[in-house]
């Protein structure tokens, strides 16, 4: 009688496991399916009869709250990309450079109240404190590339992941020593940029719309960077791959600085867009948006800088509009509690149905391999 040999043995196991993930994986699927289509069934019932839902009103006010709340994690999300294109690690410092912006410029707000410039100059104050939190973010991002990142750049990658995640609790911890506990809070902007305002048939919140066309000018801005500058094609050169990069010429080691100087710099952006929304500000503030700007990094396609703003924008819609119109009529209670768990169920769905992401991931040539 036949037998099998271990190699056999090992192959026909390893079919079976692989058959068992693959069957449990096309489960989640359709039970994702089922709840989601489930509950908008609902929502759509309970909002005919009048018996639940929300109204058109509530409803354009949740997109564009969370339209706000996502293009902020778009922009925190981009250093996130930036980063993994040309080193292939994922900065979870990124968090903390942002949120170092974010406290530093709050100081300058607050000078600027007291002087007077707040009320009486607003525009021209809010200049100053986005080029505050875009320079001590840059400056943050530059340090931890040259004293943390840079002596490990031939380590292999798990080293300097957890070497990020290492720096992300110092600043915490410095910060902590240097400001306190305590939430500060942003000076309220004057009362003509909190008033609504109807643009295209929306009622906007003047500092909900700020926050959109800030980002809106950031990421074009970007955009022209990457695409129209030398800088910029040295740093899609070197993400491509830096060997080649090296031999054609370009300066790899600054070129890397840069990155993390531009991811930096949309970092600070994301500070200011922060503070015109929620106002208050602490060493911790940075922990969650930097976790929720790596989800929207991976759910747009990591590596992709278009598809970093896109997962931005789509997951702060999904946290804003999914738990009252998905989870509130399949009776699930308390569900303005349930935006970070919202978040990361996103992150799993995306990655259960598309795992390179909604818009596909960019990889470098050795990545690819």
């Amino acid at each position: 009688m036949a037998t099998l040999d271990q190699p056999q043995i090992s192959r026909s196991r390893g079919r079976f496991a692989g058959q068992w993930v693959d069957g449990f994986v096309m489960l989640i699927r359709i039970v994702a399916i089922v709840i989601i289509t489930w509950g908008l069934v609902q929502f759509i019932v309970q909002s005919a009869s009048g018996t639940g839902g929300l109204t058109g009103p509530a409803f354009r006010d949740l997109l564009v709250a969370g339209l706000a709340q996502g293009a902020m994690y778009g922009l925190l999300a981009l250093g996130y990309s930036m980063v993994y294109g040309v080193l292939g690690f994922i900065n979870f410092a990124h968090g903390e450079v942002f949120m170092a912006g974010t406290v530093i410029s709050f100081f300058i707000s607050n000078a600027l109240f007291n002087a007077g410039w707040w009320e009486e100059a607003f525009l021209l104050s809010l200049l100053i404190v986005l080029l505050s939190s875009m320079i001590i973010s840059t400056l943050t991002a530059v340090i931890i590339e040259r004293v943390a990142y840079r002596p490990l750049r031939n380590a292999p990658r798990l080293i300097p992941l957890i070497t990020s995640i290492g720096v992300s609790f110092f600043l915490q911890n410095a910060f902590f020593g240097l400001f306190g506990p305590a939430v500060k809070s942003y000076p309220r902007p004057p009362e003509w940029l909190t008033s609504r305002r109807t643009i295209l048939g929306f009622e906007i919140e003047g500092t909900k719309l700020l926050v959109i066309v800030i980002a809106i000018v950031a990421s074009i801005g970007l955009y022209l960077f990457i695409t129209r500058t030398k800088t910029g094609k040295a740093m899609r050169a070197v993400a491509e791959d830096k060997e080649i990069a090296a031999l054609m010429g370009i300066n790899v080691d600054r070129t890397i600085v840069t990155t993390f100087a531009v991811g930096g710099a949309m970092a600070g952006v994301a500070g200011l867009s922060w503070a015109i929304l929620f106002r208050g500000v602490s060493f911790i503030t940075g922990f969650i948006p930097g976790i929720k700007a790596f989800t929207a990094a991976v759910v747009g396609g990591i590596g992709n800088l278009a598809g970093a703003m896109g997962g931005g924008v789509f997951l702060g819609l999904a946290e804003s509009v999914a738990p009252l119109v998905i989870l509130e009529p399949l009776g699930v209670t308390g569900v303005s509690q349930l935006k970070d768990a919202v978040a990361f169920a996103v992150l799993v769905l995306v990655l259960i149905f598309r795992p390179t992401g909604l818009f596909g991931e960019r990889l470098s040539a050795r990545d690819r391999v």
